[in-house]
Order: C-alpha cells, then structure tokens, then sequence
C-alpha cells in the first residue's frame, strides 16, 4: 500500500484503476468541465476493464514523465501517489490544462480559463501551483484574450517540476515498485 493509505481499504493500484476509469471518461469528453476531485469513496459509474501495463511499458516511465502521462493507468498510478502525500495540485493543473486545450467554443474556454485560474493560478488560490513571478503574469496576460497556449508556459514549468521532484518519488514508491517487480 502506499505511504499515508494503510487505514484505508484500497491498494494504490485499485484506486488506480477506479482513477483511470474516471479519467478516460474525462478526456473522451473533451468539451465538458473536469471533475478534479474524485473522492475516495466514489465508486466509477459502470466498471470496465483495466489492464496493468506490461513490465516494459512500465520500466519506460523511468525514462520519460511524458511516458507516463500518457499511459492512462500509470496516470491513474501516479495520482493516486500524489494524492497519498497530498501534492496532487500539479498533477490536477497539467490534467486540466491538457483538457482546457481540447475545448473548441470560445465562451467555454474563457470560462474553463478562469475556473484555471482561480483554482490554481492566483495567489492563495485553493490549489496554487508553484510557479515563478514572471510565468504567473506571462499567463495572466495570456488570459486577457484566451487561446488554447494560454496555459502553456506555466503547465511547460509545473511538467519541469513534476519531472524533477514527484516522478523520482513516485518511481521509488511501493506503487511503482508493485508495478515493476
């Protein structure tokens, strides 16, 4: 089990699945709001399968975050981590930036780009990622007139960070290592 979820009934990979579950619905739907909170007593609307990722894909996500971004259970894997040592805001930023550029209407961008904002860009935002002053206004400029890079130089920065600080956590993890041995 992972650090933090021993009172809990789940193991880091059942909660996995019920994440990627609930994600790929998320990302199939790419023009209505992202729930980023999924309680963890919530169940998934219907079941579906979950397939482990083989040995090799999951050794790959040693060598690149983006590998593991893109795989949906190591996605689920990795957030569930985070959630387990409460630094799950950056992952929840790149999730939703990811779906704020695949929403088309101009009205729900701008709403999508001030829900962003409020959630995790402001100071004392419920949320707040960690990034520099100089990215911080560069977005805030960019969200005068939003377009599907307004977030792009702030979510480049918190990838940076997730990349450095919580894929090397994560990969020394008893989730990671259920995974790999």
């Amino acid at each position: 089990m992972c650090k933090g979820l021993a009172a809990l009934p789940q193991s880091c990979l059942e909660r996995a699945k019920e994440i990627k579950i609930k994600l790929g619905t998320l990302l199939q739907k790419p023009d209505t709001a992202v729930d980023l909170v999924i309680p963890y007593n919530e169940k998934p609307e219907k079941p579906a399968k979950t397939q482990k990722p083989s040995l090799e894909e999951a050794l790959q996500w040693r060598d690149s975050l983006d590998k593991l971004l893109q795989n949906n259970y190591g996605l689920a894997s990795f957030r569930s981590f985070l959630k387990s040592e409460f630094s799950e805001e950056n992952l929840e930023f790149w999730i939703a930036c990811e779906d704020y550029k695949k929403t088309k209407s101009p009205a729900k961008m701008a709403e999508k780009a001030k829900k962003i904002y409020d959630e995790f860009i402001q100071t004392e935002a419920p949320k707040e990622v960690n990034i520099d002053h100089v990215t911080k206004d560069i977005t805030v400029r960019n969200l005068v007139e939003p377009s599907r890079s307004s977030f792009d130089l702030a979510q480049k920065r918190v990838h940076a960070l997730m990349e450095k600080d919580c894929l090397p956590r994560f990969l020394r993890s008893p989730c990671y290592q259920e995974l790999v041995l």
